[in-house]
C-alpha cells in the first residue's frame, strides 16, 4: 500500500506511547530532515483535523488556514514555521512524556552539555545504547517516574530509533541535542556553519595560540566572535556569553581540548 493511502499512525489518540509517537513523526518528516514543514506541514494539519472531527477538511479553506495559523502560534515556538520533535512532544503528549522529563532533567544547553560530558563516558564524542540507559535511567528517577528495567530498554531503543540516523547504535551530539528546548538549542544555531575537520584543524590551531593543546574561555571567546561574524550570525552578547558557557560544560576544568570542541563544531559523522 502506498504511504499517502496509509492512515496516519494514531493521531486520535490523547495519550500515545513513545513509539507510536515514533511512527507519527516518521511519517510526517517524509523527507527526514528532522522537522516538520511545508506540505508535510499542511498535510499533518490535516490530518489532525480529520482525526479530532472525524470528517474530511479542505485546506483551500479560509477557516483551516486559520485554525492552523493558531496551531502554529501555540506550538512553533521559535517561530520559524516548522515543527521540530521537541515542540511536537507538547502536542502529543507520550506514555510518561519521557521526552518532556529530558527537557525538565536539562534545561538549560550547558545542563545539557554537562549530562553529555558525564554520560559519554569513553569520550568517544558519541553515547552508546549502554550509555543512553543510564541516561535515561537517571532522568525518569530525577523526574519521579516509576519504570521497570522492561521500559527503560523500550525508551532507550526509542530514542535511539528516533535519532540514530545510520543504525550505529549510538548518538552524536548534535542527534541528541534535539530533545532541548528550542531556545536554548544553541547547536541548532551552529548546524549552517558545520565544519570539516580540515577547517576545524587550522581553526583550533590559529586559536590556540599558546599551541598548549587545548583553548580556554579567552580564546574560545574570541573563536566564536570570529565565526559570528565571518557567517553573518545575528548574536547579542548575552547569547554568546549562553554558547560560550554551554561549550566550556564540556570542558576539563577550563581547558578544552581539541575533541571536546570537535564535536560541537564539526560536522557530525553520523549525519
Amino acid at each position: 500500500m502506498a504511504s499517502q493511502a496509509q492512515q496516519p499512525p494514531q493521531l486520535h489518540l490523547a495519550e500515545i506511547t513513545a513509539a507510536q509517537f515514533i511512527d507519527i513523526w516518521k511519517h510526517f518528516d517524509a523527507d527526514g530532515n528532522g522537522y516538520i514543514e511545508g506540505k508535510e506541514l499542511e498535510n499533518f494539519f490535516r490530518e489532525l483535523e480529520k482525526a479530532r472531527r472525524g470528517a474530511g477538511v479542505d485546506p483551500s479553506h479560509a477557516a483551516f488556514k486559520e485554525k492552523m495559523k493558531e496551531f502554529m502560534a501555540n506550538f512553533d515556538k521559535n517561530a520559524d514555521g516548522r515543527i521540530e520533535m521537541s515542540e511536537l512532544a507538547q502536542i502529543l503528549p507520550t506514555e510518561e512524556n519521557f521526552l518532556l522529563c529530558f527537557r525538565d532533567f536539562v534545561g538549560s544547553s550547558a545542563q545539557f552539555m554537562a549530562a553529555w560530558r558525564r554520560y559519554d563516558t569513553d569520550r568517544s564524542g558519541y553515547i552508546e545504547s549502554n550509555e543512553l540507559k543510564g541516561f535515561l535511567s537517571d532522568l525518569l528517577m530525577k523526574a519521579n517516574r516509576n519504570y521497570d528495567d522492561k521500559k527503560l530498554n523500550e525508551y532507550t531503543k526509542t530514542i535511539l530509533r528516533m535519532f540514530d540516523l545510520n543504525g550505529d547504535g549510538k548518538l552524536g551530539l548534535s542527534e541528541m541535542a534535539r530533545l532541548l528546548p528550542v531556545q536554548e538549542n544553541f547547536l541548532l544555531k551552529f548546524q549552517g556553519i558545520r565544519l570539516t575537520v580540515k577547517e576545524f584543524d587550522s581553526l583550533f590551531t590559529f586559536y590556540d595560540k599558546d599551541g598548549n593543546g587545548y583553548i580556554d574561555e579567552q580564546e574560545l571567546d574570541a573563536l566564536l566572535k570570529d565565526l559570528c561574524d565571518k557567517n553573518k550570525m545575528d548574536v547579542d552578547s548575552i547569547s554568546l556569553g549562553d554558547y560560550k558557557k554551554s561549550i566550556m560544560a564540556l570542558s576539563d576544568g577550563g581547558k578544552l581540548y581539541r575533541t571536546e570542541l570537535e564535536i560541537v563544531l564539526c560536522r557530525d559523522s553520523s549525519l
